[in-house]
């Protein structure tokens, strides 16, 4: 048997998703969709942000999401929010949009490539402090 578990789970989850690549994710924002950057904040400190991204980091995703949760966020008003996740370089962003689809939230969708094709296509991006704010 070839390939890890890991690597069946990822192509699971990325069966199931519509990903974006980043022009087309950068468009989908522009129309409303929400686009969540998961990635840690040392990390985000190191790469840099989007503008306007709403940073939930990957441990609280679903219960910031879910419209059910008393933990929501104010943005999580119901399933057919469409939910674009991003983090370093699309993988952690997969198995995260499939947790959401998941919960119910069909739209949710991930960034291909992540945050360094979000760069590398010279899209807006921001440099993080340490005193980044974030929602958890």
């Amino acid at each position: 048997m070839s390939g890890s578990r890991i690597d069946a789970m990822l192509a699971r989850a990325r069966a199931r998703l519509e990903r974006l690549d980043p022009p087309t994710a950068a468009a989908a924002v522009a129309d409303g969709a929400l686009l969540v950057d998961i990635r840690p904040a040392a990390q985000r400190g190191a790469e840099g942000g989007i503008p306007g991204a709403l940073i939930i980091e990957r441990n609280v995703l679903e219960w910031r999401l879910d419209p059910t949760s008393d933990a929501r966020l104010p943005q999580a008003t119901g399933d057919d929010i469409k939910v674009i996740i991003i983090c370093s370089e699309g993988y952690t962003s997969s198995l995260a949009a499939a947790s959401l689809q998941d919960l119910g939230l069909r739209h949710a969708t991930d960034v291909v490539g992540g945050f360094r094709a979000w760069e590398r296509n010279g899209l807006p991006t921001i440099t993080h402090s340490s005193k980044d704010h974030h929602l958890q």
